[in-house]
């Protein structure tokens, strides 16, 4: 095992398991016993994200949390050994569930890039699914009033945006000092949300997660999200949580409105003091939200 392995495995309290992915190891913890519990992380994140959230649930649930190809403990290959893009994402979470045997009862917990992911799942498999919670993320289009974040834009489309997230972990770092707003990470915290992302080699999921936004038709994964979007009138009738700090400078009021228009039945929380990492910002209230709606 190296030091960079066992400095991310004592960041989580929790023990670690891989599965193997032609050749490729996904890092995945996999906490208690009862109805399963699957969180999906996004970028740059990796499965720390929801360290508090599991240790609140494990004692009633069984708790499944990946960490996707590129990010956390599981392996960073280059191009040529995976293909960077939604689908293989999707594709990933439900290799994970399916070796695990978990095919009914899904409570869904998404931040960030995972709503398209987790929502992509459940669009493949909607009757494993028996609620929803969404955590600052979106599963649909830019919404026609958001402007495309000018720093995403640098990110996704410049030389300068990948020598700033690959060379220097420009993303990753400022994302762990704006993503919250109510007070800062501790520094440790702060030094664990950006510890997988330690060398050029290991931002590579980083740079393609930004490169992997669609914007318009032809895009790769244009279609793919439209039909994402299309599957949530099929979870009408399934329980689902909104948790939004209003100050995220990406997934703001403008991704709410479009969740609340799609999601009309959705129990909808707004922290207009928190950022984008919601579970660091409002660990409290929103962990006792996600256990009430899950009673």
């Amino acid at each position: 095992m190296t030091s960079y392995t066992k400095q991310l495995q004592s960041l989580l309290p929790f023990e670690s398991h891989f599965l193997d992915r032609k050749g490729i190891k996904l890092h995945y913890i996999n906490e208690g016993q009862g109805e399963p519990v699957v969180m999906v992380h996004g970028n740059p994140s990796w499965s720390y994200y929801y360290r508090n959230l599991v240790s609140a649930l494990s004692e009633n649930h069984q708790c499944i949390v990946p960490d996707h190809i590129g990010c956390g403990l599981s392996d960073k290959p280059d191009d040529p050994q995976y293909d960077y893009t939604l689908k293989n994402r999707i594709d990933d979470l439900e290799a994970l569930l399916d070796s695990l045997g978990i095919d009914s009862n899904i409570t869904l917990v998404c931040h960030d890039w995972g709503g398209m992911i987790g929502t992509g799942f459940a669009a493949r498999h909607p009757k494993r699914i028996k609620r929803l919670v969404y955590l600052n993320t979106a599963a649909f289009h830019l919404p026609e009033s958001k402007p495309f974040p000018l720093a995403l834009k640098i990110c996704r489309d410049t030389v300068l945006g990948t020598v700033l997230v690959r060379g220097l972990n420009a993303f990753s770092s400022a994302a762990s000092y704006v993503g919250v707003k109510r007070k800062p990470m501790d520094k440790a915290v702060r030094e664990a949300f950006v510890a997988p992302f330690n060398s050029w080699e290991n931002r590579i999921s980083t740079l393609r997660f930004v490169q992997d936004i669609p914007l318009k038709p032809g895009d790769r994964n244009y279609q793919l999200v439209s039909d994402i979007a299309d599957s949530l009138s099929e979870f009408a009738n399934v329980p689902t949580l909104i948790c939004f700090g209003l100050q995220d400078f990406v997934f703001d009021k403008h991704f709410l409105a479009e969740w609340r228009k799609r999601m009309p039945h959705a129990e909808v929380h707004e922290f207009a003091d928190c950022g984008h990492y919601i579970l660091e910002d409002a660990k409290d209230e929103v962990i006792e939200l996600i256990q009430n709606f899950m009673k």
